[in-house]
């Protein structure tokens, strides 16, 4: 009774509630069947099976592009869920999935604790429906938990600032360094972090230089000192190196050639301040999906979504040079947001490559948060009141039907981690428990998420060295276990190394499974 009494007392609670169950379902409903694993996430999975079996690592994922790579983080938050799981490679999504639902509870707290209990469920409510936000928090992938940790060491930050601990400084470079393990456009986090202590600093200490540099270098150092621990086990690897992956990074982002569709700085940074709004919280289609809709209908859904950006963030201007004006301790709320959008869009600008949606992971939560906002403000407007309460009453209804309609499972699943492991038990099955080599002719996917189910099963199969190291061939079965994922398929003569190495052949069986066909080739002896 004392519950319900409390509820009804605190009603947001409830709502909040009801929220994050909402989240919960959107996030883990038929997770096994709609998660993706492929060549990405079996190499995860396999690399934590060694961890789990003692093969400790400070290297984590390859990076998609730039040939450098991310730090281990990841995989030590993927092993305790692997673990639980017996396993089995839906744990780590499950994994993901908590990481997303919790990041729906912090922008809640966040945007409860700047500008009130409204603007949270508005704010929380629209991030917990986005299709983009929940398509990349029920599968496991490095970049994927990047939102709660680039909201929460903002938010650590911000309470740093304002409380003036030290030891917020601290954390909030721990965060940071985690994050900067998780994906590299983090980069773009620490910048930001960096101008907001500084801006900051400015608005706190004035005419007192002397106090300002002190004040801003004990608290750089804090931070500092914090993100070195946060960044500990892929440092320990690049200081025995020689740092190769710092110095790819840097010359990746900053001074690769272009190869994205704007060539020109501003387009690049209208393009990724448009897609931050449309993408994340206006379900604006992706441009290979542009024909799917009615010309008429794709341009008014461009305009309603410049809007709500525009006026979304001239809002956060307008608030953030009023509370300067009046030296309001509201003045260190906005200009962390400003930080936050300008510097995030701007430096997207000086990228030299192509933008995925999943780079702007670490600003997922801030178009929800900047649109919370602008909603509630309209809602409690003074003049014109019914008017502007049926304005924001429309406008959250339009974005939530826009997000309603795209839940990602709306679809037939995929089932691809049911699919590798039926094929995987397949070929297992085919080899008679004896050694074997093993090869996937595809188009661009790799062989991990097969050999992690193989390395499962106590049968890996064994990799073709060249001659130089195996002079004497032995890591050459007496047979070749071959997938086609690519039809048709004509595995004899393929120039793949596995089939290239393993040498002349036959075909000894041929088998349709699943969705792929499956070969099994010996050695070729003669008629």
């Amino acid at each position: 009774m004392k519950f319900i009494n409390w509820f009804k007392k605190n009603p947001e609670k409830l709502l909040l509630v009801v929220i994050l169950l909402t989240a919960a379902f959107l996030r883990l409903y038929r997770i096994q069947d709609y998660m993706t694993f492929l060549g990405d996430e079996g190499r995860d999975v396999l690399v934590v099976y060694g961890i789990l079996h003692g093969h400790l690592t400070l290297l984590g994922p390859t990076a998609s592009v730039g040939g450098f790579f991310l730090g281990p983080i990841y995989y030590y938050f993927m092993a305790p869920f692997l673990w639980l799981f017996n396993y089995n490679p839906v744990g780590p999504a499950v994994m993901v999935a908590l990481f997303g639902i919790a990041t729906v509870w912090l922008v809640y707290k966040f945007s409860e604790e700047f500008f009130g209990k409204e603007v949270g469920i508005i704010s929380s409510l629209l991030y917990a429906i986005s299709p983009l936000v929940i398509e990349y928090s029920r599968s496991s992938w490095n970049p994927n938990p990047l939102p709660f940790f680039s909201l929460l060491g903002l938010y650590v930050l911000y309470r740093g600032v304002v409380s003036g601990k030290l030891r917020n400084f601290f954390i909030a470079g721990i965060l940071l360094g985690i994050s900067m393990q998780l994906h590299y456009l983090a980069t773009f986090l620490a910048l930001i972090m960096i101008l907001y202590v500084l801006f900051s600093e400015i608005f706190r200490i004035k005419n007192d230089w002397i106090n300002l540099i002190k004040s801003l270098l004990i608290k750089y150092l804090y931070s500092f000192a914090g993100f070195l621990i946060g960044w500990s086990l892929f440092l320990a690897f690049e200081i025995r190196h020689g740092f190769p992956d710092f110095k790819s990074i840097i010359n990746f982002i900053f001074h690769s050639g272009n190869t994205g569709p704007s060539t020109g700085f501003l387009p690049i940074v209208s393009n990724v301040f448009f897609r931050l709004f449309g993408r994340l919280i206006a379900y604006f289609p992706s441009p290979d999906q542009y024909f799917h809709y009615n010309p008429f209908a794709l341009n008014l859904w461009i305009l309603f979504t410049l809007m709500l950006a525009l006026f979304s963030t001239f809002l956060l201007v307008v608030k953030l040079f009023k509370s300067f004006r009046e030296k309001s301790e509201n003045f260190n709320k906005y200009l962390l947001l400003f930080m936050w959008i300008f510097a995030g869009v701007v430096l997207f600008g000086f990228y030299k490559k192509d933008i995925y949606d999943y780079y702007f992971a670490f600003m997922f939560p801030l178009p929800f948060i900047l649109t919370g906002l602008f909603i509630w403000n309209i809602f409690s407007f003074n003049k014109f009141k019914i008017l502007a309460k049926g304005l924001a009453v429309g406008l959250f209804l339009v974005l939530f039907l826009l997000n309603i309609s795209g839940i990602p499972f709306r679809y037939q699943p995929n089932r691809q981690l049911n699919q590798m492991e039926t094929i995987s038990r397949f070929v297992m099955d085919k080899t008679g428990g004896k050694p074997f080599n093993f090869a996937l002719i595809t188009g661009s996917n790799s062989d991990f998420a097969y050999r992690y189910f193989f390395t499962l099963w106590g049968n890996p199969p064994v990799t073709i060295q060249n001659s130089v190291i195996d002079p004497k061939r032995t890591t050459v079965t007496s047979q070749l276990m071959v997938v086609c994922e690519s039809l048709p398929c004509q595995p004899l003569g393929n120039s793949l190394w596995e089939i290239a190495g393993f040498g002349r052949a036959n075909i000894a069986g041929h088998w349709n499974v699943s969705v792929v066909e499956v070969y099994r080739l010996v050695h070729y002896k003669g008629k």
